[in-house]
């Protein structure tokens, strides 16, 4: 038979080996977390970093191209001063004439636009000069951005 303290010895040591065990097994996990966590975020990085090179150079110039300057340059265009409103066809009903139909709808709200053809832009510039201009042909320097072309000078035609 076993004396008190022996019985007291032998469960310290079940107590201990129980204990080891269990830590044993809790580093695993936690080894095995933090590896696959590395490998995820080294699959990440090399699925990100080819496209964003990829972003970076798609802005550079094929060789031999000139490589144009980041700002978008100044660009002339030919037509006429009207308003969003009318266009190219100004109301008959009012009895004006284009240059006071499109002064009119401009006061009422309407934004200067240039007739080109087919084309209609908004314009963005010297309001003052938009409407010495208004329903005449001139010929527009500026930048385009989009349907906008923000305006640098105007010379009727």
């Amino acid at each position: 038979m076993l004396t008190k303290g022996q019985a007291e010895e032998g469960a310290m040591r079940e107590i201990l080996a129980h204990s080891s065990l269990a830590s044993i097994r809790a580093r695993f996990w936690i080894e095995t977390v933090a590896f696959v966590g590395a490998i995820a975020c080294a699959l990440a990085l090399g699925v990100a970093a080819p496209g964003a090179f990829a972003g970076v150079t798609a802005e550079e110039p094929e060789p031999g191209q000139p490589r144009l300057p980041s700002a978008i340059r100044l660009q002339t265009y030919e037509g006429m001063i009207t308003d969003t409103k009318c266009g190219a066809k100004h109301s008959a009903a009012i009895g004006e004439t284009a240059a006071n139909c499109a002064l009119v709808c401009v006061r009422g709200g309407e934004q200067f636009v240039l007739v080109d053809g087919e084309m209609i832009y908004l314009l963005e510039g010297d309001v003052a000069v938009l409407k010495r201009a208004a329903g005449r042909r001139v010929r527009i320097s500026g930048r385009l951005n989009g349907k906008t072309i923000s305006v640098t000078s105007v010379v009727t035609a």
